[in-house]
């Protein structure tokens, strides 16, 4: 903007009206007033003036009659706007009549109109600078007439510079540590700098400038509830108004997600740098970035809420407590902890000793074991050799019936295991299963592959459900074999059958029972499992 404006003048090529926009304090009516001197400057060098000769003195001082002022937010009406433009065709002892209006989208719609009819024709020795904070509540057609130029927000090194060239101007005794607090407080202003430099210097204290955040963060970083309120009620003693500590506590955070997206865009210098770079490495990208929307929806509601430290607690509740909050953030927390604790292994329990109990007693331990029948007495004459002892106790007339049942091939066996087993087992052992594979079957020694160790653990919790489920399947006293096949990893799972029946079905788990006639869903992965299990009659919504 300023190589703009200097090539401007010392060309001769300056337009009849500029539009100056940007936040506040960024400079826009001291570069109007900059260019009013460089216009009727006496001497001009390159562009610039040279803020010695009589026209740069009178318009520092404000008494020069080629420099207008008007303040649009007290001086919006069209009488106003009229008498400026009257006074415009007459002549001024500078080369230039300079009119600047500053906050010019506070004009009334009429005043605006009138304005906008001057700018259209205006007279040959007047320039309009217009300034606003707001540039699109400026009439577009006023927009178009002029050449705009957006101020932005200073650095934290510029407005380090200003600070220390205004120290040394005025010989102030200032500590580096002030002027670093007062970058801070300013935000990219220049003006809000020096007025919090202003208040350093008034109170000559740096550490309460601002409330200390520190016990706060560390609640947050500790999902502890009691010790963040502890904290806000501390700040709340201290005087600090609950919005007030709501936007401070924001401003922090913000520069605690900056440091760990784009350092160089931070603000934050020297010790308090290195104080939020170590809570970011605490509280991490996703966390800083939930607490930066918490705390902002927060400072919204505060607007209209009649007691707003509550609204400020509840955020902090929130943050501390994941389940009590309903947004998808906080649903993405909980289930990637809930899918940490799943991924985790499970270690091997060792198999449980059976209790020792009298001689005579039964498990239960409230009588005598039941004697078993004499066998029948036998004929110690007879001429019949006498048989070993078998171990192998008679068979029972279920066992006899499924002995007499044909085993069925392997490609049936594996089909009726995914169409008729799997469904018949419990909800966990159908996740688990669906990813099996039937290696072999020999005999009544069924063998079933899983893609890990970790996996065949697990198998020990599914294993007599899924026993029960294969006998009634195919009315075989069955044995369970697992091993483990890593190329099962990447093999895609057996699609989830929809199964209408019209006998109720056997099911391990006592929430999975179904009644004829029920469709019957089986669930398609882990995700699903997770959120079934959390939400209990949620439904997804795509």
């Amino acid at each position: 903007m300023v190589r703009a404006l200097q090539g401007a003048v010392a060309n001769d090529r300056v337009s009849h009206a500029y539009l100056f926009s940007g936040p506040r304090g960024t400079g826009k009516t001291t570069t109007a007033r900059i260019l009013a001197k460089a216009l009727n400057c006496q001497n001009p060098e390159d562009g610039d003036a040279c803020a010695v000769c009589e026209s740069c003195l009178a318009i520092a001082k404000g008494t020069s009659l080629d420099v207008v002022e008007l303040d649009a937010a007290s001086n919006n009406g069209v009488d106003d706007i009229r008498d400026i433009i009257a006074g415009a065709w007459h002549n001024t002892p500078g080369r230039w009549k300079v009119y600047i209006f500053d906050e010019v989208h506070q004009l009334s719609k009429a005043a605006s109109a009138a304005l906008l009819k001057t700018l259209e024709e205006p007279p040959s020795h007047v320039v309009f600078v217009l300034a606003t904070t707001d540039p699109h509540k400026v009439l577009p057609t006023i927009r178009s007439r002029t050449q705009h130029l957006e101020f932005r927000l200073l650095g934290a090194e510029t407005l380090s510079t200003l600070l220390h060239d205004v120290k040394g101007a005025a010989s102030l005794d200032v500590a580096d540590a002030t002027i670093d607090a007062a970058v801070r407080l300013g935000r990219g202003s220049a003006r809000d700098a020096l007025s919090a430099l202003d208040q350093l210097l008034a109170t000559g204290s740096v550490a309460e400038v601002q409330p200390e955040f520190d016990g706060l963060f560390d609640a947050l970083t500790r999902n502890d509830a009691v010790a963040a309120l502890r904290a806000l009620a501390v700040l709340a003693h201290e005087g600090w108004d609950p919005e007030q500590l709501a936007e401070v506590f924001a401003s922090e955070v913000r520069q605690v997600f900056l440091l760990q997206v784009a350092p160089d865009v931070a603000d934050a210098v020297d010790a308090d740098r290195a104080r939020l770079h170590a809570w970011g490495e605490r509280l991490g990208l996703a966390r800083s970035v939930r607490v930066l929307e918490t705390v902002g929806r927060a400072i919204r509601e505060m607007k209209s809420a009649p007691e707003k430290m509550v609204m400020l607690e509840v955020a902090m509740v929130r943050l501390t407590k994941p389940e009590l909050d309903v947004t998808f953030e906080s649903l993405d927390e909980r289930l990637t902890r809930l899918e940490r604790g799943a991924m985790r292994p499970v270690a091997p329990s060792a198999p449980a000793t059976p209790p020792l109990r009298p001689i005579g007693t039964t498990a239960s331990g409230k009588g005598p074991a039941p004697t078993p029948p004499l066998a029948p007495s036998r004929d110690v004459t007879s001429a019949e050799p006498e048989l070993a002892p078998t171990t192998t106790p008679p068979p029972l007339d279920g066992d006899v019936a499924m002995a007499k049942a044909p085993t069925p091939s392997l490609e049936e066996f594996r089909s009726r295991f995914i169409e008729h087993v799997i469904p018949r087992t419990s909800r966990s052992a159908q996740l688990l299963l669906r990813s099996a594979r039937i290696e072999s079957v020999e005999g009544v020694l069924v063998t079933i592959a899983v893609a890990s160790e970790e996996m065949r653990q697990n198998t020990e919790l599914i294993a007599q459900g899924l026993k029960g489920a294969l006998e009634h399947e195919f009315k075989l006293p069955l044995t369970i074999s697992w091993t483990v096949d890593p190329s099962l990893v990447g093999a895609p799972a057996a699609a989830p059958t929809r199964r209408t029946t019209s006998t109720p079905l056997p099911v391990e788990d006592d929430d999975a029972d179904v009644d004829g006639d029920e469709t019957v869903l089986v669930v398609e992965s882990a995700a699903d499992h997770l959120i079934t299990e959390m939400f209990p009659g949620a439904q997804e919504i795509r």
